[in-house]
């Protein structure tokens, strides 16, 4: 029973970065998924895939992992690398690389 505490990435359908503040704990899954033969659905017995806890930072994550005594992987946020743009930038003299239309 294994639990990943994480922090989530925004959404690809959005630009701003609602809901992608709070960490995470999800539990690993415990066994594979079966299809169900007859409609082809895919099913788990196993329960704990379904809890997803919502904390405010990760030390609070990591205490409430430790105080219930569940084995947890933390993984750390990679934060993508932020780049300056200005939109006068397009028509600098100084460019370089050609003009395109």
């Amino acid at each position: 029973m294994l639990a990943r505490i994480y922090r989530p990435a925004k959404t690809a359908m959005q630009s701003g970065k609602a809901k992608s503040r709070d960490w995470r704990l999800e539990f690993e899954p415990a066994s594979a998924r079966t299809i169900d033969p007859l409609m082809g659905w895919t099913s788990s017995s196993d329960m704990n895939g379904q809890v997803r806890l919502t904390f405010d930072s990760k030390e609070e994550a990591v205490a409430y992992a430790e105080r219930h005594g569940i084995p947890f992987r933390l993984q750390e946020p990679q934060e993508p690398p932020v780049i300056i743009k200005a939109y006068a930038d397009n028509f600098a003299t100084f460019r370089k690389q050609s003009w395109t239309h």
